[in-house]
């Protein structure tokens, strides 16, 4: 018996190591999103149903004082609120199901408050996902402070974009298709989304300026958690014994700033990505679904809960956009539908929701059906 309870409870074993920081991830992230929902709701005097972690059978919950039933559920792969007379996304204040409310429900029902009301409400998911990643950020930046590289040329690769692009060693780094650079990092984030373009990068050579042009190309590359992903590059090496480092230490507000910022880069380049992506110009395995995410939590708790709170910021970031991308039953969808009401200054008929709502699911299915085969088969 106490072998059996040492090999379960080792680290090496697969509940231990991955289901469970898997689920922790995923919870975290989907609960921080429902609950920008819910808070900016209840906000705007909106009554809720029901707070779900998880989708299907209810495993355990209770009701509030307010009769909202929290609970949470079989399925872990996302989360909803159910607002008070919010029955599907053709809902609107005439229908049947709308007719079948008391007074007292349908004046804080969800389908008849003003457009920005609902606006508001539905945009805090994404929103609070955001902020999840800037505090998660500001928290380790206060703590941990940041490792900081000079953007310097130690040499170049032989036969690299850089080589030919007459890269020196000892070059600085400047700006990169405009934009000043102030760390190699900084030169890293801007490149390696890249792969294929021609860019412009203005060196700092002795006294001198000079401008260089050079289309990085696409490299493997493994990263801290053993994920093989293709990014852009120009072959330029900053070794350590050339590359002067430095170590900044953040006050609170400085390090709040810089998670504002690093957020913000994030952001910029899944947009990046996506755009590419849509033009068929990345690599479809550099897309996962949750046996990937399980993976990835799993070896991040391996090397520490630190390692496991920036996967879950990263993932909060990544949630929070797609859930922006104008397609139905997500959340820019919805907000696609009250931008046309506002213009038109009256709700989409009924007809050209249901219509536009199917082939958005059809999408989202689509999607997840197509991250889990590269899960499982594709990649």
């Amino acid at each position: 018996m106490s072998e059996f309870l040492t090999t379960f409870f080792s680290f090496d074993n697969f509940l231990i190591a991955t289901i469970l920081p898997f689920l922790f991830v995923l919870t975290v992230v989907v609960f921080v999103h429902e609950m920008g929902h819910y808070l900016v709701g209840r906000w705007c005097g909106i009554g809720v149903r029901e707070f779900s972690v998880g989708f299907g059978p209810e495993l355990f919950g209770f009701n509030d004082r307010r009769g909202t039933r929290w609970k949470l559920s079989a399925i872990p792969l996302g989360g909803y609120v159910k607002f008070v007379g919010d029955m599907a996304v053709t809902s609107d204040p005439t229908s049947q199901e709308s007719a079948s409310l008391t007074e007292a429900e349908r004046k804080t029902a969800f389908h008849v408050q003003p457009i920005w009301k609902r606006a508001a409400t539905v945009v805090a998911g994404p929103l609070f996902n955001f902020l999840l990643t800037i505090a998660v950020f500001a928290v380790m930046f206060s703590i941990y402070g940041r490792a900081v590289i000079e953007p310097t040329v130690a040499e170049t690769r032989p036969g690299s974009p850089a080589e030919a692009a007459g890269f020196l060693p000892g070059d600085r780094f400047v700006s990169v298709d405009g934009t000043k650079v102030s760390t190699f990092a900084d030169v890293q984030r801007l490149v390696s989304g890249r792969a294929g373009d021609s860019i412009v990068f203005v060196m700092a050579r002795g006294d001198d300026k000079v401008t260089l042009t050079a289309v990085p190309e696409s490299i493997e590359q493994t990263d801290a958690l053993g994920n093989t992903m293709r990014v852009g590059a120009i072959g330029v090496v900053n070794t350590p014994e050339y590359a002067e480092r430095r170590h900044v230490i953040y006050n609170p507000v400085e390090a709040t700033g810089q998670a504002i910022i690093e957020t913000g880069h994030i952001i910029v380049r899944t947009g990046q990505f996506l755009k590419r992506f849509a033009m068929g110009r990345e690599d479809r395995c550099q897309l996962g679904g949750p046996v990937r995410i399980a993976d990835m939590a799993g070896k991040a708790a391996a090397m520490g809960f630190e390692w496991l709170v920036q996967l879950v910021a990263m993932l909060s970031v990544g949630i929070g956009i797609l859930n922006l991308l104008p397609i139905p039953p997500l959340d820019g969808g919805h907000l696609m539908f009250y931008g046309a009401e506002a213009v038109m200054r009256r709700p989409v008929s009924e007809r050209v929701m249901e219509m536009v709502y199917r082939v958005g699911m059809f999408a989202v299915l689509s999607f997840m059906l197509f991250v889990f085969w590269n899960d499982l088969f594709g990649c």
